[in-house]
């Protein structure tokens, strides 16, 4: 049986029953190089936890691994375990990687924590990301102006105590929205769709101007004509 000392020679010596195994420089070498590797890092720990200040100085040098030596080193371990057989039936093995079809999701990576991790509960990143999404679908469930403001505010406040990470979780770049702008927006959208629509703030206060003029007697629109009559003259 091939062990990690290399390949084995077919033609072994005739007197003896084990077969002759070949060194393989490369992995001798990246052994080496990893003994000394791991000596470091245990001389470092010892240094940290003995707390002596000569201790590094009387340590002797050690030369550091350059990255691309480790590089190399992983790549033979890597073959070694590949040869031992340690890939062998890994899960989605000869299928395709899901979540690569359709649309490009910008939270795949999100998603794909919570059903790996099994985390309960939504995060505020995406639950935010969702409603931003969904924004118009909710205000248009709305059928007073008064409405609409409430969740645009309600969604401007809750973006603004999540950007301060008090809970924890990805970065929240969703944007706010702007109120008035999507007031007009929500008004508009049920002018198209043929809906009632009711009367802005400032319209309802045009309205109980001219109630309270006409009820003092004197109607706004004959005041204003009388003033237009008098600027003409």
């Amino acid at each position: 049986m091939a062990t990690s000392e290399g390949p084995v020679d077919p033609q072994g010596d005739p007197g003896s029953d084990e077969p002759v195994r070949r060194r393989d420089p490369l992995l001798d070498a990246a052994r080496y190089r990893m003994e000394r590797e791991v000596e470091r890092e245990r001389a470092e720990r010892a240094d940290a936890g003995d707390g002596a200040a000569g201790a590094a100085e009387s340590a002797p040098p050690v030369r550091r691994v350059r990255a691309d030596e480790r590089a190399r080193w992983v790549d033979t371990v890597v073959d070694q375990a590949v040869r031992r057989g340690e890939f062998d039936d890994l899960p989605l093995a000869g299928k395709p990687i899901p979540g690569l079809k359709g649309s490009y999701d910008p939270d795949w990576w999100l998603k794909g924590l919570v059903e790996r991790e099994q985390i309960t509960g939504v995060l505020p990143a995406a639950q935010l990301r969702e409603e931003h999404r969904r924004m118009e679908e909710t205000l248009d469930r709305e059928a007073s102006e008064e409405g609409v403001r409430r969740v645009l505010e309600d969604f401007n406040a809750r973006v603004i105590d999540a950007r301060r990470q008090l809970t924890g979780g990805p970065p929240v770049v969703t944007p706010v929205r702007d109120v008035d702008e999507e007031v007009l927006a929500w008004r508009a959208r049920r002018r198209a769709m043929g809906l009632p629509v009711p009367p802005s703030a400032a319209e309802r206060a045009a309205a109980e101007e001219r109630a309270r003029a006409e009820q003092a007697g004197t109607p706004a629109a004959r005041v204003r004509t009388r003033h237009r009559w008098w600027r003409r003259a």
